[in-house]
């Protein structure tokens, strides 16, 4: 008994032995064509498997984002306000989302201290015609802007801008630019009708409020008021180039200074202009353009009567940092005007000075901003008239003008500047003028032009 025991645990382990010493048996064709197949299956669900797991883990990276995004939004969003009521709700739906103009306001104040009186303001060569005279001494509420735009449809855009200010203190309303815009007319040409501000020269066609300065330069005063707007039709074209070019004219009512009357049946005055520019490297920008601007004239604000022809040129260079416009920078510009008037003049005060007004008077101004930092502008602008010798007007003497300028904005929607200049207006008077302008801007306003 015990020695079958002793027999049959050597057998149990002898036999994994005999497994290991046993020879493989022989792969056929058809095994390894098999065995090749299923591996590269499995190399393929494997490849498979990896992309499925990146593009979950993009996806994840994604959401984690935008997480991040939606609380930081929360945390800076206002309170929420009271849901509206089941009655209001459709209103609301219908009217408010699907009409949404941008509603804006400026305000504009200054505190103005000549040394020659403003009621007594005489410039050598050139009657104050406009809004070309100096403003009033000490506090006033200059200029504001209420404007209000929005697209009408899919094809046109509407714009409506107020200013109101106050005249001998007397408070006014006016319409200072009301048109609407196509936004879908093909090859490049955009179609403007209605009241608005041309688009001769550089400074014309922007709001005052815009400016680097306080007041307009000495031509701009000169030969357009201070600025030109009237009610017209505008069409431009810009190419399809690298180079920005736009070209374009205006068909206009002339009423306005230095036109006048609205002669040929409300189509006084039409213009011309060309606009380029483009970028050097990428912290300089530059613009430049000529315009003309040509009036038939009747009684206008200055006396005349007869044919103006105003020609414009105006070059603009930009440096910023980087290009970053924000933080700091340099900016120049100058325009030149030339001027001439082929008519007469009449004085309705005193008939016996009427005479014929036959000549050229030109004027220009050469400005310069440095941008210190966010909130710390200054710069420098110095302007320069020259005077007929015959006519009216004439004059030996060119009115000049020097000024500068520092800007303080405490955000892109407040700002405090301080002007002082000295103005050389005729021989016998020079107005020595410090003023300090604030502004403050609120509601939705588009971003200006370059």
């Amino acid at each position: 008994m015990n020695s079958m025991i002793r027999t049959g645990c050597v057998l149990a382990l002898l036999a994994p032995c005999a497994v290991l010493a046993a020879p493989p048996a022989l792969a056929t064709p058809d095994t390894l064509a098999q065995l090749e197949a299923r591996i590269q299956a499995l190399e393929a669900d494997a490849q498979a498997r990896r992309q499925e797991t990146a593009a979950a883990m993009a996806a994840l990276q994604d959401a984690r984002a935008q997480i991040e995004q939606l609380r930081l939004a929360a945390a800076s969003a206002p309170p929420a306000p009271s849901p509206p009521s089941p009655t209001t709700t459709a209103a609301a739906d219908t009217s408010a989302n699907a009409f949404n103009p941008a509603i804006s306001v400026i305000l504009n104040g200054t505190y103005a201290n000549h040394s020659v009186d403003p009621d007594t303001y005489l410039r050598a060569g050139f009657p104050l015609a406009g809004e070309a005279g100096p403003g009033a001494d000490g506090l006033s509420l200059g200029e504001s802007e209420i404007a209000m735009s929005a697209n009408v449809d899919d094809k046109f855009y509407g714009q409506l801008t107020l200013a109101v200010g106050s005249e001998d203190g007397n408070d006014e309303i006016g319409i200072e630019e009301a048109y609407i815009e196509s936004t879908a007319l093909p090859g490049g040409l955009t179609l403007r009708a209605g009241r608005f501000f041309s688009n001769i020269g550089y400074l014309n066609n922007h709001h005052a409020h815009t400016d680097n300065f306080p007041d307009r330069p000495l031509a701009y005063q000169a030969f357009l008021g201070s600025q030109y707007g009237d009610d017209g039709v505008q069409l431009r074209w810009i190419a399809p180039t690298d180079l920005y070019l736009e070209l374009g004219g205006e068909v206009l009512r002339g009423q306005n200074f230095p036109s006048g009357g609205a002669t040929h049946d409300g189509v006084g005055a039409v213009s011309l202009f060309a606009h380029f520019g483009g970028d050097v490297g990428f912290e300089h920008s530059w613009l430049a353009g000529i315009s003309l601007l040509r009036s038939e004239t009747e009684d206008g604000e200055d006396g005349f009567s007869g044919d103006v022809d105003l020609l414009l040129a105006d070059f603009t260079w930009k440096w910023a940092p980087d290009g970053n416009t924000k933080d700091g920078g340099l900016q120049l510009r100058s325009e030149w005007f030339l001027d001439e008037r082929d008519g007469d003049y009449r004085n309705t005060e005193d008939p016996t000075l009427d005479q014929a007004w036959k000549g050229t008077r030109r004027g220009a101004y050469v400005a310069a901003v440095y941008r210190i930092n966010r909130q710390w502008d200054a710069g420098y602008r110095y302007d320069q008239l020259w005077a007929d010798d015959s006519g009216p007007f004439a004059s030996e003497f060119d009115p000049s003008r020097h000024g500068v300028m520092l800007t303080w904005r405490n955000s892109e929607f407040s700002l405090l500047r301080l002007l002082l200049s000295r103005d050389h207006a005729n021989p016998d008077a020079t107005d020595n003028l410090l003023l300090l302008q604030y502004q403050a801007t609120f509601g939705a306003h588009g971003a200006h032009k370059f």
